[in-house]
């Protein structure tokens, strides 16, 4: 029968109890990690979010609270108060292991039936399974030490971000629904039948508002959403670190981002992180990596063919080259053995999941080469493809060749992961990085037209005002991401306040005025009012602790994350309503032929 705490009142939390602590009377609460009863001696490990410590109860405890403790079982809820002493048997294995407290008083304040799993460190329960009893997965202490860290990177950021001169301002949850790149979440509206409201992206557009109303420097730990697909690093539900600043160019913006990353990771983890950060351009990386978000933590950089092979006899090579292609590959070092063919034909088959249509490869043996082409190549080409590659005994080379380009890249940027992961190669500390100066404009095969990289909103290069018109694939923004260790962190850019210039782009992106004024109208006005120039980035806070940490995915640095399919299995949401709750809004569902 669990018991009231009246007249309790904690003293002190159970893990910060120690040795300078003994002979003082405490009272302590907590959850029981377990209980042993060795007869005439009983000892509970009590649990809080600080630690363990050991409670004691022998001969000359009160044979009624001795009697209690008998009862007691894992995870039952306890206040204790006794006095702290120190402990014949010692141990290393938690910090309060000098010292127990004798107890004095018990109650128990809540039992608890047999736990679905043991609430330890890196537990080895199916995840499904933890995430839908997730209140006591998060009782874990590796759960709530990753919690509680990032509750300390959110109060250092808004301490950096205040000294720095920001305010930070609230914007609305309920917004309308502007184009930004994914899938809104709607929210259907009950007074305005038939219309809706989205969850924001982003607050992109409102705090572009709190510049033209001269608040010069905005801050928000904002609350974002995106109905996408998830990932690792991804979720329908995320927090962003988010930032403008008026009257700045894109040095004063990436100074604050360096300056933020500086003091958030000496101030959590007493690291030094050197600035300033290296700098590539979206081409660059591209070319050296195969993707806008690299991981320079090891090398394995690409390398272009495209001159040797352009000749050759093999059409593949030489005609993905002459319809304006390319062909480019990887070395994989040391990595004969790995690399068998067996397990080539499993990479292949992995490049044309996602959209190569073949994988080259040359496998460097002791006394030979072994190669997917090498019978179309001369002795000559097949030796300036060693040299280009770098390659050496027991090296392994891949090729890829398509006339998109960006085929070429993608594939072996995703192809160079792979096989990092395959390799075992080791990848540790901290390379942040900022990509600058990419596309204004990429082309959506899907919908056969060209469509912002970033958003609508970002002011192009001065150097491409004059010839926007006339080749959206050279036309360059004032754009800039922070990468690190492969994960983008931030995105931003400078924006555009000329009414004119904001005109040309809505246009090049197919909208008419009508359109444009009809999406973001209310933007457009305001800049008529005198907005000032102005910059800023969103950096993911969920994506820096799951970095700053290594943890291998954002459901370990989120109290309550959504699953690969957007579902929270603790609360089955999303979930079906009451059809009086449907009439309210005027909503009618209409059954898919599946469900049928």
């Amino acid at each position: 029968m669990a018991e009231f705490m009246t007249g309790l009142k904690r003293t002190d939390y159970c893990g910060t109890l120690r040795m300078s602590d003994c002979g003082k009377k405490v009272t302590v609460f907590g959850w029981v990690q377990r209980q042993r009863d060795l007869g005439q001696l009983i000892f509970i490990d009590l649990r809080d979010r600080t630690g363990i410590i050991q409670l004691a109860l022998d001969e000359n405890t009160d044979r009624t609270v001795f009697e209690k403790a008998v009862a007691v079982k894992s995870e039952y809820v306890l206040g204790v108060v006794g006095t702290v002493r120190e402990r014949s048997a010692k141990t290393d294995k938690i910090a309060t292991g000098d010292i127990e407290i004798s107890v004095e008083e018990l109650r128990i304040l809540g039992e608890s039936e047999t736990p679905p799993f043991e609430i330890i460190p890196d537990c080895k329960t199916g995840e499904l399974t933890r995430l839908k009893y997730r209140y006591l997965d998060l009782r874990r202490s590796d759960l709530q030490s990753n919690i509680i860290f990032r509750h300390k990177v959110a109060k250092v950021t808004r301490d950096y971000f205040d000294e720095q001169g920001f305010i930070e301002i609230e914007t609305p949850m309920l917004i309308k629904s502007t184009p930004e790149g994914a899938r809104d979440f709607l929210v259907p509206s009950r007074i305005h039948k038939g219309s809706f409201y989205a969850l924001p992206q982003s607050p992109q557009i409102y705090k572009q508002l709190c510049m033209v109303a001269g608040f010069d420097r905005y801050m928000q730990i904002a609350r974002c959403f995106r109905d996408e697909d998830l990932r690792a690093d991804r979720q329908p539900e995320f927090t962003q670190i988010d930032i403008e600043m008026s009257f700045v160019d894109m040095e004063d913006v990436l100074q604050i981002g360096e300056g933020y990353i500086q003091r958030v990771f000496k101030e959590t983890m007493n690291m030094d992180i050197p600035t300033p950060f290296p700098r590539y351009t979206y081409n660059e990386v591209m070319e050296r990596y195969g993707s806008d978000k690299p991981d320079t933590r090891f090398g394995m950089e690409l390398f272009d063919l495209s001159d040797i092979v352009k000749d050759s006899a093999l059409s593949v090579f030489s005609g993905a080259v002459a319809d304006g292609g390319s062909v480019r590959g990887i070395t994989a070092k040391n990595a004969l053995k790995t690399c068998s063919k067996k397990q080539i034909k499993k990479l292949t088959e992995f490049v044309k999941g996602i959209g190569a249509k073949g994988l080259a490869w040359v496998r460097v043996n002791d006394s030979e080469l072994e190669s997917s082409f090498g019978k179309f190549m001369t002795d000559d080409e097949m030796q300036a493809i060693l040299n280009k590659a770098q390659a050496e005994k027991d090296d392994v080379i891949f090729i890829v060749a398509d006339s998109d380009n960006s085929i070429v890249l993608s594939t072996l940027g995703a192809l160079r992961l792979e096989l990092a992961s395959k390799l075992e190669i080791k990848k540790e500390g901290y390379n942040f990085l900022w990509v600058v100066k990419f596309p204004f404009f990429e082309f959506d095969k899907e919908s056969n037209t060209w469509v912002a990289m970033h958003h609508p909103f970002t002011s192009p290069t001065d150097d491409c005002l004059d010839t926007l018109e006339e080749d959206k694939g050279k036309v360059y923004a004032k754009a800039y991401d922070m990468v690190l260790n492969g994960i983008e962190l931030s995105s931003g850019s400078i924006r555009i306040t000329n009414p004119d210039l904001q005109k040309r782009m809505f246009s090049l992106l197919g909208l008419s005025d009508e359109e444009a004024y009809q999406k973001f109208g209310f933007l457009t006005d305001a800049f008529k009012y005198g907005a000032p120039p102005h910059g800023g980035m969103g950096i993911g806070l969920d994506r820096l602790v799951m970095q700053m940490l290594q943890a291998p995915t954002l459901r370990d640095v989120v109290a309550f994350p959504k699953v690969q399919n957007a579902s929270e299995p603790m609360t089955n949401a999303p979930s079906s309503i009451e059809q009086v709750q449907l009439d309210d809004l005027g909503i009618t569902l209409v059954k898919s032929a599946e469900d049928k």
